[in-house]
């Protein structure tokens, strides 16, 4: 698990690991203006005659969600962070686009109002292909709360103007490391089990804005997590350090989270 939480010009950016993106949509969706934009989409669950992804649109066609396409044409497909279309919907069906049969390894999200003209729509796919990797893209939009980016089906990015979300973000990353913890002990399909407290996760961001966090002990009783500070934010490849400096452990009878000092170190 990581996560990694910096604040640009009001604007909060957060980049974490291991999450896919059916399992923050809720999260999304609370905070998200009426309507919710698919900017890019890419997945081997629904691919053409050529094996490439089907369009945004034909994919929520097959899935039963309501949907409008805003064509942007092949000026769009060779920018990054952008497909051919914007396929806009009603925030509360995104949890039904996002469902188990749709395992997207590139998504790319956007709230807006839901009464968006062409032309706005026009202005925003062009801020979204123009925008910088450091630059608060909200910060150049009227009317958009937040913006999700999924990589590899479990990396996020993450841009919101409401100071709650990254919390709740890393609450739901803990709970899930927790839960394919216990699903692998019982060999069950990945436990949903209940997630930390608002305090535990404000607690962490509010000690450093940076921390990896690995198993330690499991059991069906008890999972503690191991959680490091990092003095920048983590990259694939930058091992665990040597000792941790909290942990987090879930009481799973009584399905409750508490936070402690760690005394562990690697051998």
């Amino acid at each position: 698990m990581s996560f990694s939480l910096r604040e640009v010009e009001g604007v909060w950016k957060v980049a974490a690991g291991a999450a896919q993106a059916c399992e923050v949509a809720d999260l999304l969706v609370a905070v998200a203006n009426d309507a919710v934009a698919v900017v890019s989409l890419e997945s081997n669950s629904y691919l053409d005659e050529e094996w490439r992804t089907q369009q945004p649109s034909l994919i929520a066609a097959e899935l039963g969600v309501p949907c409008r396409v805003h064509p942007l044409g092949s000026w769009a497909s060779g920018t990054y962070g952008l497909g051919e279309e914007l396929v806009l919907m009603d925030r509360d069906q995104l949890p039904r686009l996002l469902d188990d049969t749709l395992s997207p390894y590139e998504l790319t999200l956007i709230d807006l109002p839901s009464d968006a003209t062409p032309e706005q729509l026009d202005e925003l796919a062009l801020v979204l292909g123009t925008t910088g990797f450091d630059e608060p893209l909200l910060n150049r939009l009227e009317g958009s709360e937040v913006w999700f980016s999924g990589h590899d089906d479990c990396y996020v990015l993450l841009e919101t103007r409401d100071p709650a979300l990254p919390a709740a973000v890393l609450a739901r990353l803990l709970a899930l490391l927790a839960g394919s913890a216990l699903g692998e002990l019982t060999k069950a399909p990945t436990s949903r089990v209940p997630e930390p407290g608002s305090w535990l996760a404000e607690r962490l961001i509010a000690t450093g804005p940076h921390w990896i966090g690995v198993l330690g002990g499991v059991s069906e009783e008890l999972v503690t997590i191991e959680l490091a500070a990092l003095p920048e934010p983590w990259r694939l490849g930058v091992p665990f350090p040597k000792r941790a400096d909290l942990t987090a452990t879930l009481d799973v009878r009584h399905g409750t989270w508490r936070i402690a000092s760690a005394g562990w170190s690697n051998p």
